[in-house]
């Protein structure tokens, strides 16, 4: 594929363009007199550096040296982009307006800019967006806005020039080469909003054309669609250039060959650096997210439905607010699953497509929880969104504390509270550490907090701020300082709350029609109680497999949706190629019910595979006999040989010699505990089967293969469905970030066709009561 890629302002150069406008007079003549000055002139003086003047100059150009290339026989493109101004000229290469209009656009465009008056521009090379944030956040420097993200060294900064001014020294005690920058105001921040409103207005005056090929937008770092080109134009002025994850797009779709297309090279050079830190681009449309999220006064980014399906508005679907907070496209989420299944592969591609997944960090040791949550941080360093799983642990709360030190010492921003049935003094301190009042007066939170709840008690806890005497207790073990303490009640104990209905894995059976409005109306009562300054947003989880599926989730008000089961079945889920083989031929009565293993003793329940396989018979059978015996040695003789032959394939002796060496290692008083109570031990002899079977899944054994434990709920049989007879009927061709934007683009498609008629009958009523 080739692709052409313009430059922007900033590759001017005194002299430039004599060659050009000689070998194409008319076409200058012509720009001459709609601009009323001679570009050869401009060219060769002091006004070449002067925006009203630069960016005609650049368009005229770069057009004229586009024509040279297509009169020396050049082919038409396969995708075209441009840097901030270049954008103008990748539009006029795909049709979308001739070259007339493109130099009345761009001489309003540099008029408009050219009037703004306040602030400056300083380069930062050497330092990730992520880095420079922290900095800023440190000095409490909240006006400044990332501008350009030019390569994952090289940012551009807007905002007030003292401001700057401060900031370049911190930034350069980082490991950073600041340089302030000659330029009249904060281009594409907030401060050019004034601009960017006024060339609204003036291009309501012009139409624009179907592209003849995909032009990528700064804005969105994905095609423009159809309909959306004078939007996306005048959010341009005061929206950040998003030029790696723009290029990070374009590597994703496989062997490409840019070319640069006018003075310089520029963008040639930003190339090779963006290359190098993406050794290795996956193979689908994927866009990074914007990298200003994590700058929090900077204009959030717009969600772009998938670039195979476009117009569905799916971008649209959900809250606004929890797009702009995570940075991410879609109201969205890949939710975590057990045992790293939720893998760093899947994580990374969420983030590199502008989405976000959670690693699945249940029954992981903390040395590979480590390994993958660096492994993470390495892939995605131009602020993307990421998080990992805290999975509550009654019995192990040691783990919690080493999970959650672990998580603040490498800057984990977000995480996934799942299976709390109360609060913990470790997810507290999470939640708490980093808290500082904001000029404006707001809070900050630096740890955001998405708690999965299927109950409304738990759901009221996280909706609450955290708990008087759990912050005392914090306080008076020098955890959180007297004033993060003070801060956080202010703020609920998470800002998203996600409902989970009836699902894969631990479940409580919900309904996600009667759990969904529940919590919502306790959220408007406790945001009424406390007076949060920010909504709490209510999303929902289990059993979205389908557009349908989806659909009733927006339309009864949530914010977001999270899915699970189907992402099991993809390619970067880290299950057993048997597993995955398996679970694309489910259909959505091929789920069961079985005890969970984690919480065997409660009696809580999971939700697993029973086609074809045994356990889920098995799993309740031990759960059963361990409520009618109070030990191994009170099992009959036939039951004692069935267990031992036919499910555990070992003797109980050997099963409790691996487990007590287990437990010596990581909690001996556990040992202590069934060593004095049988029934404890014939519990922790049962689980081994749970844990067992799990490995089985896991690693795809051939040994007790019907015995697979399979966390998964009904959405992937109705997913199957809905795929059946398409190329995502093989797991094989499905990758996690293109399941998300299928799912969401076809619910804004579904969404649409249902209401309309509803729609046109309201308005035939409407015309007939009149």
């Amino acid at each position: 594929m080739t692709t052409i890629i313009f430059p922007g302002q900033g590759s001017q150069k005194r002299g430039m363009g004599k060659e050009l406008l000689a070998r194409y007079p008319e076409l200058a003549a012509q720009a001459d007199a709609l601009l009323g000055w001679k570009l050869a002139e401009v060219c060769q003086d002091e006004r070449l550096d002067q925006t009203q003047y630069t960016q005609p100059v650049l368009f005229v150009l770069n057009a004229l040296a586009w024509q040279a290339k297509r009169d020396e026989g050049a082919r038409e493109p396969d995708h075209a982009a441009g840097h901030s101004l270049g954008e103008y000229n990748a539009l006029l290469a795909a049709g979308a307006f001739d070259f007339a209009t493109g130099v009345r656009l761009v001489r309003r465009r540099g008029e408009l800019m050219a009037q703004a008056r306040e602030g400056g521009m300083a380069a930062v090379v050497g330092l990730s967006p992520e880095r420079i944030q922290e900095v800023l956040t440190r000095m409490g420097v909240d006006t400044v806005d990332l501008a350009n993200d030019n390569s994952p060294t090289q940012q551009v900064l807007s905002g007030p020039r003292v401001d700057l001014e401060r900031a370049a020294p911190e930034l350069k005690a980082a490991g950073a080469n600041v340089i302030l920058l000659k330029v009249s105001a904060a281009f594409h921040s907030r401060y050019m909003r004034p601009a960017r409103e006024a060339f609204a207005d003036f291009l309501r005056g012009f139409s624009f054309a179907p592209l003849r090929f995909p032009v990528i937008s700064n804005v969105e770092a994905r095609p423009y669609e159809h309909g959306r080109i004078a939007e996306l134009l005048a959010r341009q002025i005061d929206s950040p250039v998003r030029w790696t994850q723009s290029m990070r797009y374009l590597l994703g779709l496989g062997e490409q060959e840019l070319v640069e297309v006018g003075h310089g090279q520029v963008l040639s050079n930003l190339l090779k650096q963006i290359r190098q830190a993406t050794p290795v681009p996956v193979p689908a449309p994927a866009p990074a997210p914007a990298p200003v999220a994590a700058l929090p006064s900077a204009p959030p980014p717009r969600p772009a439905p998938a670039a195979e399906v476009r117009g569905t508005g799916a971008w649209r679907l959900g809250s606004e607010a929890f797009r702009s907070t995570y940075g991410v496209y879609l109201a969205y989420y890949a939710g975590s699953m057990y045992k790293g299944i939720s893998s760093k592969e899947l994580v990374i591609r969420m983030g590199q497509a502008g989405l976000m997944g959670f690693l699945g960090t249940g029954g992981m040791p903390l040395a590979r929880v480590e390994e993958d949550l660096l492994a993470i941080k390495a892939a995605l360093r131009g602020g993307e969104a990421w998080g990992m799983n805290l999975l509550h642990s009654i019995e192990r709360p040691a783990r919690e504390e080493a999970l959650v030190d672990l998580y603040l010492r490498h800057g984990v921003r977000n995480v996934e509270a799942s299976a709390y049935v109360q609060l913990t003094p470790a997810l507290v301190r999470y939640r708490v550490q980093g808290l500082r009042r904001l000029p404006d007066g707001g809070v900050e939170a630096p740890h955001r907090i998405i708690a999965k709840v299927s109950r409304p008690e738990v759901a009221r806890v996280f909706m609450s701020p955290p708990p008087p005497a759990l912050l005392e207790v914090l306080v008076r073990d020098g955890k959180v300082s007297t004033e993060e303490a003070r801060l956080a009640r202010e703020l609920p104990m998470a800002g998203d709350i996600c409902v989970e209905a009836d699902s894969g894995g631990h479940t409580d059976q919900g309904v996600a029609s009667t759990l969904l409005p529940a919590m919502m109306s306790l959220r408007e009562q406790l945001m009424a109680e406390y007076g949060y300054a920010t909504r709490i947003r209510v999303g929902a989880a289990g059993g979205i497999g389908t557009p349908q599926a989806a659909a009733s989730a927006f339309i009864m008000g949530a914010d977001f949706i999270a899915t699970g089961s189907i992402n099991q079945c993809t390619v970067e889920a880290a299950t057993s190629e048997p597993v995955k083989d398996l679970l694309e031929t489910l259909d959505v009565r091929d789920v069961a019910y079985a005890p969970a293993g984690d919480m065997f003793e409660l009696g809580a329940k999971i939700q697993v595979v029973r086609k074809g396989l045994f356990f889920p018979a098995r799993a309740n059978r031990l759960y059963a006999l361990y409520q009618q015996h109070g030990s191994l040695d009170e099992l009959d003789a036939q039951t004692r040989q069935q267990l031992q032959e036919k499910y555990f394939h070992r003797s109980f002796e050997q099963i409790w010699e691996e487990t007590r060496r287990h437990y010596l290692r990581v909690d001996p008083e556990v040992v202590e505990r069934a060593e004095r109570n049988p029934r404890t031990k014939m519990a922790l002899v049962f689980r081994w089967y749970f844990v067992h079977t799990s490995r089985l899944a896991l690693s795809g054994s051939r040994e007790q293969r019907t015995d697979y434990q399979i966390h998964c709920g009904s959405a992937l049989g109705s997913f199957n469905q809905w795929v059946r007879g398409t190329p995502l009927a093989s797991w094989r061709n499905r990758h996690v970030d293109e399941l998300a934007f299928k799912l969401m683009d076809a619910t804004a498609g579904w969404l649409e066709l249902q209401l309309q008629p509803l729609l046109e009958q309201r308005l035939q009523a409407l015309r007939g009561a009149a």
